[in-house]
């Protein structure tokens, strides 16, 4: 690992999206991923400093990734058991990776138990090999072979199983008050916007150092879009279940969204918003519904 500072934080930077793609797939929801991702890099960043160089460090800061994963799963109380070697060393795998299984919904890769999740993120979504597979999650090489054979077996069956398309349900009050935001967004009316803000509300301009806490400040941040007039147009939606604003950049596509804000509601009024405009890679795979 490099001892420069600024080398070091380009590579956490450059390695985010490829992270997120692991993560999303992981916690089942591309805003839970990224929720994950700054944990992982909060925690590399802190022990940048003590663990000393390293061969290694893009492995290293995904095992970190792999790691905050299962914490995040475990404070969830969804995570399968990852079943013992002796059980995983059962059955051979091959060592190319299978495009197919790349193309499963993030929701499917969430039925999986964590070992075969991982495993078959790694290989058939990553390229990781199997060597690399075995260093990130802490099992062996056999093991590891052996939950991405199965992993792929239970993801086919899965394919071949109706899927549950029925949107998330937002209670009235929810809805009304995103139509409401997205309204004030759409009407240029952004005194409307700031008057729905809590008194604590927390502003995240996800990958920037860009953070606001309180109503007064957070308040500021909406003169960004007030100076980009037409440019970006405006629709209530979910994300992953989330309730979501999504923003569409007018010269490009009026179909498909640029990028998503993502919103807390809490007593009517806005307690978080996660602003995605510099984090555009949360798009892929997300499941997405218009209100």
């Amino acid at each position: 690992m490099t001892d420069q500072p600024r080398d070091f934080e380009a590579m956490l930077s450059a390695m985010r999206p490829t992270l997120h793609r692991y993560c999303a797939r992981m916690t089942g929801s591309v805003v839970d991923g990224e929720d994950v991702v700054q944990d992982a890099l909060l925690k590399a960043l802190m022990a940048r400093e003590t663990v000393g160089p390293l061969a290694n460090p893009e492995g290293w800061l995904f095992r970190i990734a792999h790691n905050t994963a299962l914490d995040f799963l475990r404070r969830r109380q969804r995570t399968a058991p990852m079943g013992t070697e002796e059980d995983l060393a059962m059955v051979a795998a091959p060592d190319r990776p299978d495009p197919d299984i790349a193309a499963a919904s993030l929701r499917t890769f969430l039925r999986l138990p964590a070992l075969q999740r991982s495993t078959v993120i790694l290989k058939d979504v990553l390229g990781h090999s199997l060597e690399e597979i075995s260093a990130i999650t802490g099992a062996t090489e056999a093991a590891a072979k052996s939950a991405l054979q199965r992993g792929r077996v239970r993801l086919r069956e899965l394919a071949r199983e109706p899927e549950d398309v029925d949107p998330p349900v937002l209670s009235e009050a929810m809805r009304a008050r995103l139509v409401a935001y997205v309204d004030g967004f759409k009407a240029g009316d952004f005194e409307a916007v700031r008057a729905m803000l809590a008194d604590d509300v927390r502003l995240d301009l996800v990958t920037t150092s860009f953070q606001r806490r309180g109503k007064g400040e957070v308040g500021q941040y909406y003169g960004a879009y007030e100076a980009a007039g037409a440019k970006w147009a405006f629709a209530p939606a979910t994300i992953d279940g989330r309730a979501a604003m999504l923003v569409y950049e007018r010269a490009v596509s009026l179909v498909t969204p640029a990028y998503v804000v993502v919103l807390d509601f809490e007593d009517g009024q806005v307690r978080g918003i996660q602003d995605f405009l510099y984090a555009r890679y949360v798009m892929e795979g997300a499941t997405v519904h218009l209100v």
